[in-house]
Order: C-alpha cells, then structure tokens, then sequence
C-alpha cells in the first residue's frame, strides 16, 4: 500500500503492475477510429486484456484470470453490461514506454479523463524541448495535468525537480497520483484553476488543455470562447506572470483556421509583446478534428490545427 493510497487505489497499482508483467502494450487512438473497430462482428466481446484494458470491449468473467478480476473488484472499476457481460471504467495507454491510466471509452462523463492522440503529439512536443533545453529544472508545473503526462514526463527527466499537476477535476488529479507511483516519479496533484493554488515562480510550465467548443461543456474537452482558445489563452496569461528568468512555457493546443488566418496566433503576439520573451510557434498537425467543421461554431472554418507554442521569459 503507498502513503495516503486507498485500497482501490492500491489494487489499481497493483493491476498496471500485472498488466507490466504481461508486456501489456496499447496505443490510444481517435474516438472514431476506436469506434470503428469496435463495430467490427469479431470485436463484439474482449478474447484479451488488451481489449479489456485498451479498447474498452465488454468482457466475460471467464477470459480474466482470478488474481486481476479480483483487483478490478477491489478497485471498484467493474460495471455490468449487456448480455451477462462487464466493462472496465478505466482503460490503460503506453506511451515512452511508461503506462498511463485514464478514462474508458466512450469519454461521455464530465470528469472523463482524457488520452489520445493528441497527448502523444504532446508528449513529442515536451521531448524535443528536453532535446535542446540545457539548463536544469527545479519546479515545473503541468496545468490541466490529466492523466498527468506532462507533469510525469517531466519528473522523469528532471527527477530531483519539483514537480506539480495541477487541474480542477478530482478524478483527474487521482489518476495523476497512481500514474506517478506506476512510473516511480514525485508529483505533486493539486486542485487548482490555473495557478490560484499553487506558489512562486516556475522554471518549466506545461500545457495540453481542451480547445474545442464542446455543447455539453464536458471539462477535459470545451475550450471556451467562441472558437475554444479561450483556456488557453488564460494559460497563456497565468504562467507569463509565473516564468522564473530563463523559465519557459510550453503549450500544446489546438487553433480554428479562418480563411486562411490564424486568430490564435495573432491572439499571442498582442498579449506576449509586453512581456520579456522570447517565443516561437509551429503546426505540429495541420488538420485535426475534421469531423468538427461540419456543425456548430465550426461551419466557417477551414481546418483545425494543432500547434505548440514555446515562450520563455529572458534571462
């Protein structure tokens, strides 16, 4: 048992710990693909734990071994389904060779915890600034931390640094905590809006926040705003002011595209002209979310992209 862990929590440790053992590997990927699959006749019922723990299939008892049925109850991630069959609530991802807990698919509640695609074009982003980034990090700050890969990733490269996942979802902050233990890193979760809960000045802030504009205003997915920049422009905010010298943000979002415009961009340069950085800003996936542009704020779109932005406060 770890310290202030609860027994659920514990067996859920316990549980990404055998699936380790069993060379467990599963990559996540866009809820329509994973829909797709799903649909397919021979994919009805999991045969797997990949397919328990990754494609979220409905599973009979008897494909599960005892040891891990018995955790999946301890953890209380067991709910019935249709036709005497059961679905995990949660769903196991890897990625850097680590392994991340996080929401089962479909991600419908409000405290759904999100992993996908995009957090893999995030975590890419974090290791090319590691690549060229030669000076030590000593508190570091992931915000809207999730399943905590940012905040993660940074502790496993920085392991004497400081490091914080900060988010206002609970089960958020929960995952972040047992993802840590299972990777052996210090993080330290904090229910925070932004920065509110959380002190001093930061060497390193990190970002993949929701950009979309979602109906239901499900956390882990509406943006805000008209076109769904609004978080991440209030990030944008919130961590200038906290940059120590030489500290440096970096944020992964996604940006509507308007004949040909990027709003977003234009956006940062009014709000970062003021401040003593130094900044740069690249499409890391030119079209995303293609699905978005048919209805709803989107309709006079071009595209959406995916784009990350680094900004660090000189020296």
């Amino acid at each position: 048992m770890f310290p202030n862990f609860s027994s659920s929590d514990d067996a859920l440790l316990q549980i990404a710990q055998t699936l380790r053992d069993n060379e467990y590997s599963f990559t996540t990927v866009t809820p329509l693909t994973h829909e797709r699959v799903n649909a397919r006749d021979e994919n009805r019922f999991a045969k797997d734990l990949r397919d328990v723990f990754g494609w979220s299939r409905p599973f009979r008892r008897e494909i599960l071994a005892d040891e891990i049925w018995e955790l999946m109850q301890l953890a209380q991630i067991i709910e019935p389904h249709e036709n005497d069959a059961y679905k995990s609530t949660v769903r196991f991802s890897t990625l850097n060779n680590q392994l991340f807990m996080h929401s089962a698919f479909p991600t419908t509640a409000d405290d759904a915890v999100f992993f996908g695609p995009d957090t893999y074009r995030f975590a890419d982003a974090i290791g090319r600034f590691f690549e060229t980034h030669q000076s030590d990090i000593n508190r570091a700050v992931d915000i809207g931390c999730g399943s905590g890969v940012g905040a993660i990733l940074t502790a496993l490269h920085f392991p004497n640094a400081s490091v914080f996942g900060v988010d206002i979802n609970e089960r958020a902050l929960r995952f972040t905590r047992i993802n840590a233990a299972t990777s052996s890193t210090r993080i330290e979760a904090v229910n925070s809006n932004l920065l509110d809960n959380v002190e001093g000045e930061f060497d390193l802030v990190v970002a993949n926040p929701p950009y979309l504009v979602d109906e239901s205003e499900r956390a882990y997915r509406h943006g805000g705003g008209v076109l769904g920049a609004d978080l991440s422009l209030r990030i944008v905010d919130a961590a200038t002011e906290r940059l120590a010298r030489g500290g440096t943000l970096l944020l992964y979002t996604g940006v509507a595209m308007i004949d040909g415009r990027d709003p977003f961009r234009d956006e940062i340069a009014a709000r970062l002209t003021p401040h003593d950085v130094t900044w740069s800003y690249r499409e890391t996936d030119s079209d995303v979310f293609g699905e978005e542009l048919e209805s709803g704020a989107y309709v006079h779109c071009d595209r959406i992209a995916a784009v990350v932005l680094t900004a660090t406060r000189n020296a």
